[in-house]
């Protein structure tokens, strides 16, 4: 789910896609946004800034302003050659895509989430730092739109690992990461956030998770959240990581929890189809979820070997209208074993992007199977059916496309490469309507 993106209908839809290199299933209700009504161009705009190294995680638009985060430290203007010294967070002006000189929130180390605040003129960021904004502030802060200063009274715990992402839900942050501790408590991987004052709030103390799956070497890696979503109605918490149980029950890889009780409790929704492994190189193997706009499903997106029957280095479609046990995917489109990194739904497209090759390809081992298409870096789905749309802008593959991130006026794409299109655009750019 994306700020800018708006409710919208349901119409039932039945499709058979397999023969086009999809394994299909029964199909649930298609969710319909108003923003985007078509794909967008797979032209992207010439007028944004270039981040010269490192990654792009993650952004947020607030007004006229977009704010990109990473792990880069150099970046300059499309209409320029000097270069400037700026760690990890920038504003960049919507209209001119230019850089805004004037926010330096100067973290000491990378931003991998932002979220708008609700009064409109700050935002929430978490990362791996430990000082932002003039002052210390450990893996969460709340920051002034337009100098990047911390906003006084918004003090969170600090963690002992980073924190990934962050959602906000009525006067709750909601962060999930790397962390293990909260303020010197135990909290594995997430936690909730007093949004005013950045206390700890017991909402999620409950929703535990454990039983972190095992490395190739066999040695067990501490829990982890890889990717979160709230629904826009902020009725339900999906998240996705290396955990085996969530408070107390068997949930692999992916969890649903309602947050319309106080406390917060664990949803009924579960699948055993990322119990298996895919491969010993990935254990865990989820790597990105996003929530329709009407909340009525979900696409989840993996990385991992290809292995037919396994949602290995696929985008699957599944249903949340359900509380149901044992839920199956309602399209599956493998790559042929490249990684997903990161999904966004639109009204038009469901985009997916990592660092493959082809969509529609299970038939793939490494290479082009029967039915597979080109879709380097990045790549846009029939939100019924799962099949690759024609838009095909190709881009740098890498380590792969890390963010998408849509608004009324088009899709943002954050990565570690610099070609788009067969142009020059430094780990970032832009797709218009």
């Amino acid at each position: 789910m994306f700020p800018g993106i708006s409710r919208g209908g349901r119409a039932a839809v039945l499709f058979a896609a397999a023969t086009a290199g999809i394994l299909a299933m029964a199909a649930p209700a298609q969710a319909i946004n108003s923003v985007h009504p078509t794909v967008v161009s797979a032209n992207p705009d010439n007028n944004t800034p270039h981040m010269l190294d490192g990654t792009v995680f993650a952004f947020a638009q607030v007004g006229n302003r977009v704010y990109v985060a990473g792990s880069y430290t150099r970046v300059r203007n499309y209409n320029s050659t000097t270069e400037y010294q700026r760690r990890f967070l920038v504003a960049l002006d919507r209209t001119t895509g230019l850089l805004d000189m004037a926010f330096q929130p100067n973290p000491s180390g990378t931003v991998r989430s932002i979220v708008p605040a609700a009064d409109g003129q700050s935002i929430y960021v978490a990362g791996d730092f430990t000082s932002i904004g003039g002052g210390n502030s450990n893996r969460v802060a709340r920051l002034d739109l337009a100098t990047g200063a911390r906003v006084p009274g918004f003090t969170p715990p600090a963690m002992n690992g980073g924190a990934d992402m962050i959602r906000l839900v009525g006067g709750r942050l909601i962060v999930g990461g790397r962390f293990q501790a909260v303020g010197g408590q135990t909290r594995r991987a997430l936690v909730a956030l007093n949004a005013a004052t950045g206390a700890a709030d017991p909402w999620l103390n409950g929703i535990t998770l454990d039983g972190a799956r095992v490395t190739v070497t066999g040695a067990t890696s501490p829990v982890k959240i890889e990717e979160l979503d709230v629904s826009e109605d902020g009725r339900r918490l999906v998240f996705v990581g290396n955990f085996s149980s969530v408070a107390g029950q068997p949930r692999h890889q992916i969890a649903v929890v309602d947050l319309t009780t106080s406390p917060a409790t664990l949803n009924g929704w579960t699948t055993t189809r990322f119990q298996v492994e895919c491969g010993p190189s990935s254990p865990t193997y989820t790597t990105g979820i996003d929530i329709s706009a009407d909340g009525s499903w979900m696409v989840v997106v993996t990385k991992g070997r290809m292995y037919t029957g396994r949602l290995c280095d696929a985008a699957t479609r599944w249903n949340l209208n359900t509380s149901a046990p044992n839920q199956q995917p309602t399209w599956i489109n493998y790559t042929g074993g490249d990684t997903l990194l990161s999904v966004g739904i639109t009204e038009a497209a469901v985009y997916v992007g990592g660092h493959q090759r082809w969509m529609n390809n299970p038939g793939g081992r490494d290479s082009a199977g029967p039915g597979a298409v080109v879709r380097e870096g990045i790549a846009a789905l029939d939100p019924v059916t799962g099949l690759a749309l024609p838009w095909n802008p190709g881009k740098t593959r890498g380590v792969g496309t890390q963010a998408i991130y849509s608004t009324p006026q088009g899709l943002w794409i954050g990565s570690d490469g610099s070609r788009v299109a067969g142009e020059y655009h430094g780990k970032i750019a832009f797709f218009p309507l």
